[in-house]
């Protein structure tokens, strides 16, 4: 199989890093020369899409893919794959398989409600419903005959470089409390098998939440990170109160979910390597992260 990545950011080069000899070739796009020059080697061609302009390899290698990974987030109103090359792929009658990764944030607030593939999206914030107006462009391409298309709506992404263990070496972990949060997480090698199990799956196309089994205070991840570096915690403070949190980090805690992982298992047959945060941070400061 040949795989085309658009996007090669933490999901997709954690993939080709551990499934990358599923392929013959692999190629895909990041968005300057300096990282196509810096991602590029014998096994990954890295080709620019993004303000530096864009390959004219591009199309080909995107054409003769088996397999087209999408990470690259929408923008404020389009996605950019879809708008730049949405027609050509679905005009082109060879088989694909698209995997399209997208985000459990367009199921907007559940107050904390379990939430699966069978519940109406309802998304709030402008760039959820930038993801569910790509999703179905996407969904809409996988009914042809020769397309499969799978929608993967993952969950707060970690794993090495991005957890709560750096996040507290480098001084940027907070306890921000809110009465009856949770998030959803999902470890990033998590994320690499619920992509290969789609590619494999025999089936149609379909949805699925990618997500552990353990929605949790985001509070209690900063406290079991700091009790394995054997440091204190940052102190709790209010939601209204805390300091320094960007804006989007605020919009997060305007939705409050469990997103329900079942059929990933069940129908795709993904076993996690890392179920809870605890399993995926025990692994992590194992490794070193945060020493």
């Amino acid at each position: 199989m040949k795989l085309f990545a658009f996007g090669l950011g933490y999901c997709a080069r954690d993939f080709i890093a551990r499934f990358g000899d599923l392929f013959d070739s692999i190629a895909g796009t990041t968005r300057s020369a300096e990282k196509a020059a810096a991602l590029g080697s014998e096994t990954l061609e890295a080709l620019v899409f993004g303000p530096d302009g864009e390959d004219p390899a591009i199309v080909p290698k995107m054409l003769a893919a088996d397999v087209l990974l999408i990470s690259i987030p929408p923008g404020v109103s389009v996605d950019p794959v879809l708008a730049r090359f949405g027609q050509k792929i679905a005009a082109m009658r060879s088989p694909q398989i698209i995997v399209y990764l997208s985000t459990i944030g367009v199921y907007g607030d559940r107050q904390g409600e379990w939430v699966d593939e069978d519940g109406q999206p309802t998304p709030t914030s402008q760039r959820s419903k930038t993801r569910l107006n790509a999703e179905k462009a996407w969904a809409a391409i996988g009914r042809s005959r020769d397309k499969t298309v799978h929608i993967l709506r993952l969950a707060g992404i970690y794993g090495p470089g991005r957890n709560a263990l750096v996040n507290l070496r480098e001084g940027r972990a907070h306890r921000v409390v809110k009465e009856g949060q949770v998030f959803n997480r999902v470890h990033v090698e998590d994320i690499s098998r619920a992509i290969a199990a789609a590619i494999a799956h025999e089936g149609p196309g379909g949805v699925w939440n990618v997500a552990d089994d353990a929605p949790s205070p985001p509070q209690d991840v900063v406290s079991y990170a700091a009790g394995l570096m054997g440091v204190e915690p940052p102190p709790e403070t209010s939601l209204e109160e805390a300091e320094g949190l960007s804006a989007m980090t605020r919009s997060f805690y305007a939705e409050n979910k469990r997103a329900s992982n079942r059929k990933l298992k069940e129908e795709l047959r993904v076993d996690l390597a890392f179920p809870t945060y605890r399993a995926g941070l025990d692994a992590l400061w194992e490794a070193g992260e945060g020493r």
